[in-house]
């Protein structure tokens, strides 16, 4: 026996070797392998001799990533690093964050769904088809992770404001699974992506030789229910802790499935609740600048689909904690869609708009709807381009001292109008807040830094919460909380600068604030898997991962 072997140093047990480990993103660690590491698991020869620290391996990945010609390109170059590395994927992403939030998430990842065949290099996540019914239990096995506490899952109906990707409509739970990560520390071997692949609409991916889906038109009725609930008993019998998440269902599924299941397991639509939380902190935060009552407003809406309704049934309910009667909160809250003002007179409602279908006179279109109402609010959840144009915007800042002005559709090119045009037409009154990120604006001399008012600053917190108090339920109580949670966190000089949300550099600590909150509220009702610690902000900061290389020996 040689003096090398013999100063052998034990590899820690059920670890894979060689090659098979260097696969393995969740463990590779690629040239920051040590020497005594190399040795004990067959790596000596597979990588360059000299060994790099975590530091030095984000400078080389930072500096590939700013030799990319443009957003799409660095999106790829992205997810290869997360397909080889994750610890230092989530590294870089971390230290980076207001970079490339846009990048892994809104606005690219829709161009990214869009061409999710031609992009493909690697599999990630689960996709389950048509042809698995009867055996759902089975495929989800073969991912390889015993302690799943997070699901993402999407049938791919309506991405952002993009429609049907079918099957590409994975790059959603992607993103969203790598922000819960990036931005609140829930482990990422926690983490897993699922698409349901039951068809598209999609004529131009039905035709693309390179769509990686099921070629026909969708399931629907009793059929596609019957699908999806497959799924979750699925799920829930390989996972029994596991939250999962709706993404980006069609509205014409993603009600009647929220109702279905959410006091049944640990469910929410993020497109639903998620938004509803981090409009109604924008919203919050913006009155700290009016310094009037949250019932005292008149929102009007652009688009009384699920995010929009979502959003003003949060709200509803703030207004009812402040003393309101629900029913005059509901005459607070107001929309207008595709058809013109939502009112009791017309026919044919679906279900979801009748609370707000209220007895005034009918307006055909948003113009006259706002002269008719005068509202304090403007929300856009619409997905139509410059809706919001410069004489509603006029419009809006004649009414009121201090407009607010929340254009939320994804991706930019959906948005109701931009930063720089509600700051321009408002003469720098507007309150403004955008669901897609826009650079600081100068006017009269004036920068504005707008807020984005993404999801990203509500969902990875609030899964963090109940990951770590091991929910049973979410409650729209926790909703509300961590709406609070999210407003609190604002400060003086964001407000100063116009900015209804915290910086993303703070995302980390602002995510445990929410954690901590939606925690409490699962300790006060009964809803927790654990017993109440005595410091429950500390106890989820401590359930938070941070990327940091762990030592592979004894």
């Amino acid at each position: 026996m040689t003096e090398r072997t013999q100063n052998l140093i034990e590899p820690k047990a059920g670890l894979p070797r060689g090659a098979a480990l260097l696969r393995d993103p969740l463990l590779n660690k690629g040239a920051a392998f040590t020497k005594a590491e190399r040795l004990a698991l067959g790596l000596e020869g597979l990588l360059p001799p000299k060994v790099f620290t975590i530091e030095q391996q984000a400078a080389r990945a930072m500096e590939n990533y700013r030799r990319k010609q443009d957003d799409l390109e660095r999106y790829i170059h992205l997810m290869s690093l997360h397909d080889r590395n994750e610890t230092l994927y989530y590294r870089l992403v971390i230290d980076n964050l207001e970079e490339m939030t846009p990048i892994i998430y809104t606005p690219i990842v829709g161009q990214a769904c869009q061409q999710f065949g031609h992009l493909f290099r690697r599999a990630r996540g689960v996709y389950i088809s048509l042809d698995d019914r009867g055996r759902m239990t089975e495929v989800l096995r073969n991912h390889t992770h015993e302690d799943v506490r997070v699901i993402v899952v999407t049938d791919g109906e309506r991405i952002l404001g993009l429609g049907d990707q079918g099957v590409g409509g994975m790059g959603i739970p992607i993103g969203k699974l790598s922000l819960y990560t990036a931005c609140a520390g829930v482990p990422p071997g926690r983490c897993l992506p699922v698409t349901l692949d039951v068809g598209t609409e999609n004529v131009e991916r039905l035709q693309d030789p390179l769509y990686m889906g099921i070629c026909q038109h969708r399931l629907r009725g009793e059929e596609y229910d019957g699908f999806v609930a497959e799924f979750i008993t699925a799920a829930r019998e390989v996972w029994p802790k596991v939250l999962i998440q709706f993404e980006d269902f069609a509205n014409v599924n993603a009600f009647r499935l929220l109702e279905q299941w959410r006091d049944r397991i640990c469910t929410f639509n993020d497109d639903i609740q998620g938004t509803a939380a981090v409009a109604l902190a924008g919203l919050c935060s913006a009155l700290k600048i009016t310094k009037k009552p949250l019932r005292d407003q008149r929102i009007l809406f652009l688009g009384a689909g699920e995010a929009g309704v979502g959003i003003a049934d949060l709200i509803v309910s703030a207004m009812v904690d402040e003393g309101a009667e629900i029913e005059d909160a509901r005459r607070r809250c107001w929309f207008v869609d595709s058809k013109g003002l939502v009112v009791k007179s017309r026919q044919g409602l679906a279900e979801h708009k009748l609370r707000y279908a209220h007895d005034v006179l009918y307006a055909p279109d948003l113009s006259s709807a706002v002269h008719a109402l005068e509202p304090t609010a403007l929300v856009g959840v619409s997905t139509i381009a410059r809706a919001f144009d410069k004489e509603i915007v006029e419009t809006m800042a004649r009414l009121n001292e201090r407009p607010i002005i929340f254009a939320l559709s994804n991706p930019t090119s959906k948005a109701e109008c931009s930063a720089e045009e509600a700051y321009t037409w408002s003469r720098g009154k507007a309150i403004y807040a955008s669901g897609s990120p826009f650079p600081p604006f100068t006017y009269l001399g004036k920068t504005f830094v707008s807020g984005q008012g993404n999801n990203s600053y509500i969902f990875p917190g609030l899964g963090l919460g109940i990951v770590a108090c091991e929910a049973r339920r979410v409650t729209d109580r926790m909703f509300a909380e961590a709406a609070k949670a999210l407003a609190a966190q604002v400060l003086q000089n964001d407000l100063d600068m116009g900015r209804v949300y915290p910086s993303l550099r703070r995302i980390r600590e602002v995510s445990a604030h929410i954690g901590a909150a939606v925690a409490e509220v699962a300790f006060r009702d009964g809803l927790a898997g654990v017993e109440r610690p005595a410091d429950v902000l500390e106890f989820v900061k401590s359930k938070m991962w941070e990327p940091r290389y762990a030592s592979y020996l004894w």
